[in-house]
C-alpha cells in the first residue's frame, strides 16, 4: 500500500502553490528512484519505505530538519500523531500538502504511522540560540511554569507536563520544535486557522495570549535543551485546567 496517489489535489486541498509543486515534484522524484530499486528488488514493502513521502519534510525518522518550519514527529506520543494525522484528513488543521498525503487513508493507517514515528527515538538538535530581552524571556519563563493567572492563562506545564517533555497518551511536548513552528501553530490557533476535537483547550488559551506572549513562550522553548532521556510521561491524577477534547478521560 503507498501513502501517497498520484492525482490532482482538489477539494480541501485547494489550488496548488508553488511550494505544494515542488514538494510533489521532490515526492514524485523520490518515488521515481523506489520504483527503480523495486524493479531491481532491492526494496522491501516495509512502514520506513511506504513513509518516504513523510521523511521527505520531516527528516530521516521523523526527527525535523533544520529549516526551522516542519516540527519532529519522532518520539510524540502516538494519541496525539494520529489526532494531528485525523485532523489534518478531516480538516481541523490546514496544510495542503498535509491533506492530500492523508486524505484517502483510513484511520487503520492512521494509526499505523502515528505508531511507526512514536516509536522513533533519534537524539535531537542543540537548542536554537536567541538575542532576547531580559523581559521577554522572563515573561516566555514565567507564562511556560506559571501561566498568567490575571488573564486566566494556565502553565504550559500543567498539561504538557513538567519537564514540557509531553503526558501519555495524547499531549505532545513542546521542547525541541523550531521557534518559527511555534509562532506558526500557536498562531494557527489564534486565527482559527488549527483546531482541535471539542472542547479545544488550545484554542481558549491561545485567544488569551497577545502576539509577545506568544514570542516570548515560542523562543524560550525552542531555546531550551531536551533531556538526555525525554519521553512523554505517564498521566497523573492531576486535573487538567481545562477540559480537553483530544485527551481521553
Amino acid at each position: 500500500m503507498s501513502i501517497l496517489s498520484v492525482r490532482p489535489a482538489t477539494g480541501r486541498a485547494g489550488h496548488l502553490s508553488s511550494k505544494f509543486l515542488f514538494f510533489l515534484a521532490a515526492t514524485l522524484l523520490a518515488m521515481a528512484a523506489n520504483a527503480a530499486e523495486v524493479d531491481a528488488g532491492t526494496v522491501p514493502d516495509t512502514v520506513k519505505q511506504r513513509l518516504t513521502a513523510c521523511t521527505a519534510c520531516h527528516g530521516e525518522q521523523g526527527r525535523a530538519t533544520n529549516d526551522g518550519y516542519y516540527p519532529r514527529i519522532a518520539g510524540k506520543p502516538a494519541g496525539y500523531l494520529y489526532n494531528q494525522l485525523h485532523n489534518f484528513r478531516e480538516g481541523r488543521r490546514r496544510y495542503p500538502m498535509m491533506t492530500y498525503l492523508v486524505d484517502h487513508l483510513s484511520d487503520a493507517y492512521l494509526q499505523e504511522i502515528a505508531h511507526y514515528f512514536a516509536d522513533q527515538h533519534p537524539p535531537y538538535p542543540a537548542p536554537q540560540p536567541f538575542d532576547q530581552s531580559n523581559a521577554t524571556r522572563e515573561r516566555g519563563e514565567t507564562l511556560v511554569n506559571k501561566g498568567d493567572p490575571a488573564k486566566k492563562i494556565p502553565a504550559c506545564i500543567a498539561c504538557h507536563g513538567s519537564a514540557m517533555t509531553g503526558v501519555m497518551p495524547a499531549t505532545p511536548g513542546l521542547l525541541g520544535l523550531p521557534r518559527d513552528y511555534l509562532v506558526g501553530q500557536i498562531g494557527a490557533w489564534k486565527n482559527g486557522a488549527r483546531h482541535a476535537k471539542a472542547p479545544d483547550c488550545m484554542a481558549q488559551v491561545v485567544q488569551r495570549l497577545s502576539a509577545d506572549d506568544i514570542g516570548a513562550v515560542s523562543a524560550w522553548l525552542a531555546a531550551q535543551p531536551v533531556p538526555a532521556d525525554a519521553v512523554a510521561v505517564a498521566p497523573t491524577s492531576v486535573k487538567l485546567p481545562l477540559s480537553c477534547g483530544s485527551v481521553p478521560n
